[in-house]
């Protein structure tokens, strides 16, 4: 009767450790393998409130998760599914459980990467923001020009113009307006060094004004190696008391520009028309990037006092106005 039990006890045993072996196998091979097949990528929403189960049970009908079940335990087990946040994610099932369930705990949501070019202005960058989805462009225009919002923020315009600075941002669904804006102030003034704040003070100049000039220079420069000439171009105008005469700030000015610019609109008065005004414009036409700043605070030294386009991207500098003539001849009128 002994041996009998005996028997049985050691069958059971054995049983039970093949049982545990295999189980931890499984375990083991479970979590090391992908959630489901293939390279099925699925963008799900978790809104607040909404249950782990409902949201696992959403990723296999979408195939992202092969075993509700399992995924569920290991959540439970692991305290994953009183930690899931709110939020817009890109997941796939080519990811190991745990690494899944991490994304989801840590809130890594999914970034919509938006590239800002260096010369757009802030109407451009509104219409490539709702381009994008993130926000409408009317939210952001509005954001960008509530004056209340800029001395917060260290600008002495009325409205955000030539401080959001042009770079690649990554945002999340959800993102608002003000938030993009205070996200490119911020990198404005990242870039604007105590040592370019400076230097600005050593040529006689406030930030307000090496910006705005820094947006001319943007608009004007086709070849980038000629920004530090043309800002030159420009300190010499001003210094001798001559108009700046630059097309791009009268253009700003116009309303739904259809590309033709006018004798009559080189003559409208407008405090952007730099054909009719003395000095600076009173803000930038634009966003500059670093290397327009830069152009600004270190202009080459030269006596240039005009130039001209050749229509291959770059420019014809001239020191007399016969010499510009000439130039204008040569490269405008193809005589």
């Amino acid at each position: 009767m002994k041996k009998s039990w005996l028997f049985i006890f050691v069958v059971l045993l054995v049983l039970g450790l093949g049982a545990y072996w295999y189980g931890r196998s499984e375990v083991r091979r479970y979590l090391q393998g992908p959630c489901g097949k293939g390279d099925v990528t699925a963008l799900v929403t978790v809104a607040p409130g909404r249950s782990f189960g409902a949201l696992v049970e959403d990723l296999h009908r979408r195939g992202v998760v092969d075993s509700p079940l399992r995924l569920k335990l290991l959540a439970r087990l692991e305290g994953y599914d009183r930690k899931i946040k709110a939020g817009e994610y890109r997941l796939s099932a080519a990811m190991k459980p745990r690494e899944l369930l991490d994304v989801l705990a840590e809130g890594r949501v999914h970034l919509y990467r938006v590239t800002i070019p260096e010369g757009f202005n802030l109407y451009q960058i509104a219409e490539r923001l709702a381009q994008s989805s993130l926000v409408s462009a009317g939210d952001f225009i509005r954001a960008a020009t509530d004056s209340r919002e800029t001395a917060r923020y260290g600008i002495a315009g009325e409205t955000f113009e030539g401080y959001l600075f042009p770079d690649t941002y990554a945002f999340a669904r959800g993102v608002t307006a003000r938030q993009i804006v205070a996200a490119m102030v911020e990198r404005f003034w990242k870039e604007f060094t105590p040592a370019w704040k400076a230097r600005a003070r050593e040529l006689g100049l406030s930030v307000h004004q090496v910006v705005t000039l820094a947006s001319i220079v943007e608009k004007e420069t086709g070849s980038a190696a000629e920004r530090p000439l043309i800002a030159s171009v420009f300190f010499n105008r001003l210094k001798k008391g001559m108009r700046l005469e630059s097309d791009p700030t009268v253009i700003y000015a116009i309303p739904n520009f259809n590309g033709n610019l006018t004798r009559r609109d080189l003559k409208t008065r407008t405090p952007y028309n730099t054909y009719r005004i003395r000095g600076l414009p009173p803000g930038p036409i634009a966003n500059p990037g670093a290397a327009a700043l830069r152009a600004v605070l270190y202009p080459a030294q030269t006596d240039f006092l005009y130039f001209v386009a050749r229509k291959d991207g770059t420019h014809q500098f001239s020191r007399t106005l016969r010499e510009h003539n000439r130039a204008v001849n040569r490269y405008q009128r193809g005589r």
